[in-house]
């Protein structure tokens, strides 16, 4: 039981330093307090009727660090020689260990859970096909119109992403090198967006790779015009998902 009494000073002693060094008030007062608290407990003292203890109140005030050591000093002489307030504040303080690793857990669970949650909103809010920002488009054998009549074929539009950001065209056969307009047409031949390029020759097939921007203009069916400069549009079928 010695042990015990020596190990419930060096705790108050180890306490009371933390709350000190937080609260900023390593006054003489508090110093005096420290220099008790060292001398320890020298041997085990019973009170089982527990005269003059301070109570179990005042007891979890000083374990969860709710009580001011000027308070306490008061009950130094009681707390050092009192056994059944050590094993008191020992429980105490093994369950406001528990308390405060609970709520850390709880906190760390809550952190995790914003975080996904968090992360869930922004791929929420990214657009759909987020990953498809170069799309690929073979134009070789596709039906082609020059003009302003709209072409009339059973194969099925092609389909391009709102979020696109580069249409690499493979042109048909037979289109030369060189600089070319790229538009998108709504079904009036009204352009809803042009830009150009220029095309070059890749493994025997000439390739056209246009920067586009089509975020703001609404999904639906459209054309996608290629011409050189000079000529009239040739139109594909797309659809603007």
């Amino acid at each position: 039981m010695q042990f015990e009494a020596i190990e419930f000073c060096f705790v108050i002693r180890i306490e009371s330093r933390r709350l000190l060094k937080e609260q900023e008030e390593l006054s003489v007062e508090a110093r005096r307090i420290l220099d008790l608290l060292d001398r320890g407990l020298s041997r085990d003292f019973p009170n089982p009727e527990r005269i003059g203890c301070p109570g179990s109140a005042f007891l979890e005030g000083v374990a969860r660090h709710k009580v001011p050591l000027s308070e306490a000093d008061q009950w130094l002489d009681h707390l050092s020689s009192c056994s059944p307030c050590f094993q008191e504040f020992t429980e105490i303080r093994k369950q406001a260990a528990g308390q405060r690793r609970q709520r850390q857990m709880w906190l760390a669970a809550a952190a995790i859970v914003l975080l996904v949650f968090g992360g869930w909103l922004w791929v929420r809010s990214r657009p759909s096909g987020q990953t498809a920002a170069v799309v690929v488009l073979d134009l070789r054998g596709r039906a082609t119109v020059r003009g302003e009549n709209s072409p009339e074929t059973s194969q099925p539009a092609l389909e391009v992403p709102r979020n696109a950001r580069s249409l690499n065209l493979e042109l048909p056969i037979g289109s030369n090198e060189g600089t070319y307009d790229v538009a998108l047409l709504d079904p009036s031949g009204a352009e809803l967006f042009r830009g150009s390029a220029t095309a070059k020759l890749e493994d025997h097939i000439v390739v056209l790779r246009a920067k586009v921007d089509l975020a703001r203009i609404s999904p639906g069916s459209y054309f996608l015009g290629v011409r050189q400069p000079g000529l009239e549009w040739t139109r594909f079928s797309i659809r603007l998902l």
